[in-house]
C-alpha cells in the first residue's frame, strides 16, 4: 500500500475535523512531525510513512476522531506509546495513514492490592505503573518486557512477554473498553454490566470472551485495559546456569520443561546465546575489530572475558521462603542429573535491597543491543512459537544459525522455555547505514519465515513489513482463518479506517 492510496482531499478534511476535535496544539502533520512517527529503526523510511498524527486526551475524543475517520475514510493506526520497537515503532504499515497517539490518555484509573490487578489508560508506561507502585510500598509486583520504555496496555495488547511469572502479559488481561470503528463504546465480559462489579477479576463471563479478540487486531481502538499483578512475594531465589557448546541447547530446554509443565518453575526461564549477553556490554568492536562474522575464536574469548556460557539462563523463585527452597532443591538436582553445573541459589528476603528482588524493574537496557554493529542500529525480532521439544528445538537452533551464516549476521538468539511452547526469539542486529546489510538481513528475515513455515511454525508477533508474509503462512484450508478475520473486520470496520493491514488484516477496500 502507498501513501498516494490515500485521497488528499480527504486527508485535507479529516486534518479539519480533527482541528476542531482537539485542538490546533494536538494535530501533527509538518513534514518533521511524518518524521516523527516513522519507524527509527527501518529499512526504507518511506515505505511506512504516515501523513501525521492527531493526539487523544480522552474517550470522547477518541470516539469523535473515530467518526471523523469514517467520514472522510481516512485510515488511522492506533498506537499506545509507539515504543514498539524492532516491530515498526509508531509507524503504521499503510503508508499515508494518521497515526492515532493515545500516549496522553496515561491515567491509572485503579490499583486493587486486595484482588491484585490494575486498571490502565493506553498512555501508562511501565515507569509509570512502577513508580506509582513503589509509592505504595510494592504491594503488587509487575512482569515487564526486556525494553520497558513503552505501554503496560500496549505491550499486553501485542503479547509481550516478561521473565516472571505472569509474564504471558496477555493472558493477564481481563476486562477492556474499547472504541469500534464506527465510534461506538463497548466494555467485554463482565464490563458489560452497567455498573458491573467483576470487570477485572473473571474472564469466564457471558458469551464470546473478547479481550483477546482485541489483542494483535485492528478491530477497536482500546481505551482502558485491566491488568493482574502478582501479589509481593516473602522472598525470592535466583539461580543462574550456563551451557558450555552450542549443541547444548537441547539439554537446556530438556531440564527446563517438565519443571516449568510441573509448577516447579512459575516463569517461562529462557536460554540466551552469549552475543546477546555481550551486546548489553558494548559494541562488537569492544570485543573484535575485523570483519563479516564474528569467529569462533573470538566468540571464545567474549565468552572468557565475561565468564558466561555460549547459552546463558537465570532462574528466578517467588514465595514463602520455606516453599521455594524446596522447589530449589529439586532444579539443583535436576540439573546436576543433567551434567549442568548448578551453583549456589541467592535468596532476597522482603526488606532486602528491592533492586535485587527479581521483581519487575523496568529498564531500557536490552536497547543496547542495536549498538553491536556501530552506525544507526536497528534489530527486528524473529520470534516463531513451537512445541516445547528439545529436538525440535535443536533443529530450529540449527537451523537458523546457519541462516544467520549465510547471510552474513551474527547468531543471537534465545529460547524461552514454557511447559507446552517455547518461544524461539531471534534477534537480528544491524546498521541502518549499512544498505549492504540491510539487504542481506532482509534476505535472512524472508528466509526465516519460509524455514520455519515448512518446519510446522509460525511467528506470535512481527515487524510491519512482514506482516502479510507472516499471515501467509496461517494456510489451513485455503488461509481459513484469514477468511474469517476478513469477515469480521468488514462487519465491524466497513469503511475500513482502522489499522488497515495490521496482522495481515485488511479491510475489504484495500484488499
Amino acid at each position: 500500500m502507498t501513501a498516494e492510496l490515500i485521497d488528499q482531499n480527504a486527508l485535507a478534511r479529516f486534518w479539519d475535523a480533527a482541528r476542531a476535535i482537539v485542538g490546533e496544539a494536538r494535530v501533527f502533520n509538518s513534514e518533521q512531525d511524518q518524521l516523527s512517527y516513522a519507524d527509527q529503526m527501518a529499512f526504507d523510511l518511506k515505505s511506512h510513512a504516515p501523513a501525521g498524527a492527531v493526539a487523544a486526551q480522552n474517550v470522547d475524543e477518541v470516539r469523535n476522531l473515530l467518526k471523523a475517520a469514517s467520514a472522510t475514510r481516512v485510515p488511522l493506526w492506533p498506537i499506545s506509546r509507539g515504543k514498539n520497537l524492532g516491530y515498526g515503532g509508531s509507524a503504521p504499515v499503510q503508508a499515508g495513514a494518521v497515526i492515532l497517539d493515545l500516549s496522553r490518555m496515561n491515567r491509572i484509573l485503579e490499583i486493587n492490592t486486595a484482588l491484585g490487578y490494575c486498571v490502565v489508560e493506553p498512555g501508562v508506561s511501565f515507569f509509570d505503573l512502577y513508580d506509582f507502585l513503589a509509592e505504595m510500598g510494592h504491594p503488587l509486583w509487575m512482569s515487564v518486557p526486556g525494553n520497558s520504555w513503552g505501554s503496560v496496555a500496549g505491550n499486553a495488547l501485542e503479547r509481550g512477554v516478561g521473565p516472571q511469572p505472569y509474564g504471558d502479559h496477555a493472558a493477564q488481561i481481563c476486562g477492556i473498553e474499547a472504541v469500534l470503528p464506527d465510534g461506538s463504546l463497548v466494555r467485554t465480559g463482565a464490563g458489560a454490566i452497567a455498573d458491573g462489579k467483576a470487570f477485572h477479576v473473571t474472564h469466564n463471563s457471558y458469551g464470546p470472551g473478547w479481550d483477546q479478540l482485541f489483542c494483535q487486531s485492528n478491530f477497536g481502538v482500546v481505551t482502558r485495559l485491566g491488568l493482574w499483578l502478582m501479589p509481593a512475594p516473602e522472598a525470592t531465589m535466583t539461580l543462574e546456569l550456563q551451557l558450555p557448546e552450542a549443541d547444548d541447547i537441547a539439554k537446556g530446554i530438556a531440564l527446563f520443561q517438565p519443571l516449568r509443565q510441573r509448577g516447579i518453575i512459575d516463569h517461562d526461564a529462557a536460554w540466551v546465546s552469549y552475543v546477546g549477553i555481550a551486546s548489553y556490554v558494548g559494541p562488537r568492536s569492544m570485543f573484535w575489530q575485523g570483519e563479516g562474522l564474528l569467529p569462533e575464536d573470538a566468540g571464545r574469548e567474549i565468552r572468557q572475558k565475561l565468564g558466561i556460557g555460549w547459552w546463558n539462563a537465570q532462574v528466578n523463585l517467588y514465595g514463602p521462603e520455606e516453599v521455594i527452597a524446596a522447589k530449589a532443591r529439586i532444579i539443583s538436582a535436576a540439573a546436576q542429573a543433567a551434567g549442568i553445573a548448578a551453583p549456589d541459589w541467592l535468596t532476597w528476603r522482603k526488606g532486602d535491597d528491592f533492586g535485587l528482588s527479581r521483581a519487575g524493574i523496568p529498564s531500557t537496557r536490552d536497547m543496547m543491543m542495536i549498538d553491536w554493529y556501530g552506525g544507526r542500529g536497528g534489530h527486528i525480532g524473529f520470534s516463531p512459537i513451537m512445541p516445547s521439544d528439545a529436538k525440535l528445538a535443536a533443529e530450529q537452533f540449527t537451523r537458523t544459525r546457519e541462516r544467520y551464516e549465510e547471510f552474513g549476521v551474527d547468531y543471537y538468539g534465545a529460547f524461552g522455555v514454557g511447559g507446552r511452547q517455547t518461544v524461539a526469539v531471534n534477534e537480528i542486529l544491524y546498521d541502518r547505514d549499512d544498505s549492504d546489510q540491510q539487504r542481506r538481513v532482509n534476505a535472512l528475515f524472508e528466509a526465516l519465515i519460509q524455514d520455519t513455515h515448512q518446519a510446522g511454525f509460525g511467528e506470535y508477533r512481527t515487524h510491519i513489513d512482514y506482516m502479510d508474509p507472516v499471515a501467509d503462512t496461517f494456510d489451513f484450508n485455503g488461509h481459513a482463518l484469514r477468511r474469517l478475520n476478513q469477515t469480521l473486520k468488514d462487519a465491524l470496520d466497513p469503511v475500513g479506517i482502522l489499522a488497515p493491514g495490521k496482522q495481515g488484516i485488511w479491510p475489504a477496500r484495500f484488499r
